[in-house]
């Protein structure tokens, strides 16, 4: 069942249909390309902005749709049932990229720049992972001084999304700035691209989403003017809490949207593959494991459905959005698994979507916070710190 059968008002649907089709007909035919060739298909990128969707969420006077997180979701989870990479591109653009300077900019920022970011005329990162710093943001070892009136930043970070293409505009990097109360003081501080002392490495060699844009960045003495500071100093990490809080919601869409994709095609092979003189598909034990993937799809749409409707709605959505990127994460690797096996040795060749999805969607279980994460936030929320 697609994601325009639930139960969406006429306006969501007609998103979900629309962008069921900008996938079907523009994304999919590009991805094999894609993956093979480690590179990010600008072009489509910039379609994906002319349709609006990286604008989706935020409000008309910065160049936005006016939408909301649940329509973001529809577009993410469309786009990734054929292909991971760019359904991630378009989630940290706009939740690692745009949505910490809508949500912490000042009036200033907002204006110079949302609209780029939200036209998908440019994209941002956020630099929050170091070598020792993932869950343990805490960790953060990068500093940045106040020299003047310029910010000095000094150290490293890594797996930044979108941080290297040529529309790049600046990453948001954490960053300790001080010391309050006997504990590190975190701060997010914009750092444009081209800034001296500021290098992107070359890009990873990833196991999957090959052709999402990921680096490692490195700073050394980089200064940029203190109004860069995003948001009140001190409050970086609990600015970038709620930030994640967010993008756990667009993920557990990604991750239903691969999960669909895997199901799918899972379905369309078990029915035309003929075995021993019959279908795939007439064997009880194909139809089982076929069957628990589309329980796994309904449950996750669900999931992800419930938490952004919560949000768009401004009620407490933590431990549902943490539910929802657990329940998603695995529904996606469990049918990336099922539907290798169903595809056999096909299943193992790149040229099927199946097996981009076996090797995208492990990060899915990793990345924007791990299973174990998600866990330990739905526990504390539950009362059992």
């Amino acid at each position: 069942m697609p994601a325009y059968e639930y139960d969406l008002n006429d306006d969501e649907r007609e998103l979900a249909r629309l962008m069921r089709d900008f996938a079907d007909e523009v994304v999919a035919p590009r991805s094999y390309a894609a993956d093979t060739a480690h590179e990010l298909p600008l072009d489509v990128v910039a379609q994906m902005g002319e349709m609006g969707l990286f604008g989706l969420p935020f409000p008309e006077e910065y160049g936005g749709q006016g939408g909301d997180y649940f329509a973001l979701g529809l577009a993410i989870e469309a786009i990734g049932r054929v292909d991971q990479s760019l359904a991630i591109t378009l989630e940290a653009g706009v939740s690692l990229g745009a949505m910490p300077v809508f949500r912490f900019g000042t009036p200033a920022q907002r204006e110079e720049l949302l609209p780029d970011l939200l036209s998908g005329a440019a994209l941002a990162g956020f630099g929050l992972t170091e070598p020792e710093a993932g869950s343990d943001a805490g960790a953060t070892r990068t500093t940045a001084r106040l020299d003047g009136d310029e910010w000095v930043i000094d150290g490293s970070k890594q797996f930044i999304t979108n941080s290297g293409t040529a529309i790049t505009r600046f990453v948001t990097v954490t960053a300790v700035t001080g010391e309050r109360d006997g504990a590190k003081e975190i701060s997010t501080i914009i750092v444009p691209n081209g800034t001296p002392g500021f290098t992107v490495g070359p890009a990873y060699d990833k196991v999957g989403w090959h052709a999402s844009d990921t680096h490692p960045l490195t700073f050394a003495g980089a200064r940029v003017p203190a109004g860069n500071l995003l948001g009140e100093r001190g409050r970086g990490f609990a600015n970038f809490l709620h930030i994640l809080d967010e993008g756990r919601i667009a993920i557990a869409a990604l991750a239903t949207g691969a999960a669909e994709g895997c199901l799918e095609a899972a379905i369309d092979y078990a029915g035309s593959r003929t075995v021993f003189g019959e279908a795939l598909a007439r064997r009880q034990g194909i139809q089982f494991m076929i069957a628990r993937m589309r329980a796994r799809v309904h449950t996750a749409r669900l999931a992800w459905h419930h938490a952004a409707r919560l949000r768009d709605a401004g009620r407490p959505f933590k431990e549902e959005a943490a539910i929802a990127k657990l329940t998603s994460s695995d529904a996606a690797m469990d049918n990336a698994r099922d539907a290798t096996q169903i595809f056999g040795g096909n299943g193992f060749m790149n040229e099927y979507p199946v097996a981009r999805h076996y090797r995208d969607s492990k990060i899915l279980e990793i990345g924007e916070g791990t299973s174990e994460v998600q866990l330990l936030v739905i526990a504390r929320s539950l009362g059992l710190a």
